[in-house]
């Protein structure tokens, strides 16, 4: 789980442990801040007296701070690349360099001025969501599984095996042993990626995944499996268990469990009871009427510089949240709900009543 190792008014010392820390990094560590790692540059005092090319200088690892100028992060990558310019080190100080960050690393992060409370809020967050257990989670179809892991930020596909061909599917061969091979073959492959503490949620429509679960028992697999029916399969059927809550036990405490569904009811709302506010113009009203019971912004709009609402930046809107007690959602995008989110324009606010 996230670790942080120290936590004052502009300074916060963090040690990845998870993809899902280096999500919430890559959104912390913005322009004007400064990140500071252990690095590695090379010492051009180190080459000989008859010169010699660069690459030939002996590289030395050192504690280096830089200016942050940007970032680069792949949604479930292994490492977050952060360029900026030098401004601690023992040597180069003023050229650039970027920290290329990954999951045992220990940073920090340094702002010239108080933390927001909204970044202060998504640090919490991470934290808190990086104590949930990871949960595997596998569709089971006749003829295709695909292997996901549910993050506290997103569902990531893993793995996928199938024996469709070109053809339309009723021309499937799905005589019984070309199917027991198919699923011997899966059961090797889940075997051999996950270890025995992670739980299993098999889902899908029809009857695969009550044939899958004795035979992964045969197979030595002593882990917690649940087998959970859904109306449809691929991703779908994914986000279904997520959205309806079809694995509650598991996944209760997720983060993006609790997102999906508050996310879900603002749909719901729309359509049934308004009380539901989306929109700058809406938004700003409901919050200055006191309407605001829960606001779900993504994570990436509340930090755009660019963008804003009745003439204020996001973060600093935000801070009327709590005047009225409202509760602030800083939500992911790397699910289907959270995509329907930025369909709304990034924002929504469930209101307590309508306006």
């Amino acid at each position: 789980m996230m670790k942080i190792v120290k936590r004052q008014q502009m300074l916060w010392r963090i040690r990845i442990e998870s993809q899902d820390d280096l999500w919430s990094i890559a959104r912390l560590a913005r322009k004007g801040m400064s990140v500071a790692m252990l690095g590695e540059r090379r010492d051009q005092t180190t080459v000989g007296e008859t010169g010699g090319r660069a690459k030939s200088a002996e590289r030395k690892k050192m504690w280096i701070q830089l200016r942050i100028e940007s970032t680069e992060y792949q949604t479930f990558s292994d490492t977050l690349r952060i360029h900026g310019i030098i401004e601690e080190a023992q040597f180069d100080l003023g050229l650039h360099h970027t920290h290329i960050v990954g999951v045992k690393d220990e940073i920090e992060i340094t702002s010239l001025t108080p933390f927001d409370a909204t970044d202060i809020d998504l640090l919490v967050q991470s934290e808190k969501a990086s104590k949930a257990v990871q949960v595997a989670l596998l569709v089971v179809e006749n003829d295709e599984m695909i292997l996901y892991f549910i993050t506290g930020r997103g569902l990531r596909e893993s793995a996928m095996w199938t024996m469709r061909g070109g053809g339309k599917r009723g021309d499937l061969k799905t005589t019984s042993s070309v199917a027991s091979s198919f699923r011997k073959s899966v059961i090797s492959a889940i075997s051999s990626q996950l270890n025995d503490e992670i739980p299993l949620i098999l889902c899908g429509p029809g009857h695969a995944k009550d044939v899958l679960l004795p035979e992964l028992r045969d197979n030595g697999h002593s882990r917690f499996i649940k087998s959970v029916a859904t109306s449809m399969g691929g991703r779908s059927a994914a986000n279904e268990v997520i959205r309806d809550g079809l694995a509650e036990d598991l996944l209760g405490e997720h983060a993006i469990s609790k997102e999906v569904k508050l996310l879900e009811e603002a749909w719901t709302r729309l359509s049934t009871t308004g009380t539901v506010a989306y929109g700058k113009e809406q938004l700003d009203r409901a919050l200055s009427e006191g309407a605001i019971e829960t606001l779900l912004i993504t994570a990436d709009l509340l930090r755009n510089e660019e963008d804003t609402i009745a003439g204020k930046s996001w973060p600093i809107w935000c801070r009327g949240l709590s005047k009225i007690s409202a509760t602030l959602v800083q939500c992911s995008t790397d699910h289907d709900s959270g995509q329907q989110l930025l369909g709304m324009g990034g924002v929504v606010a469930l209101l307590r009543y309508k306006m």
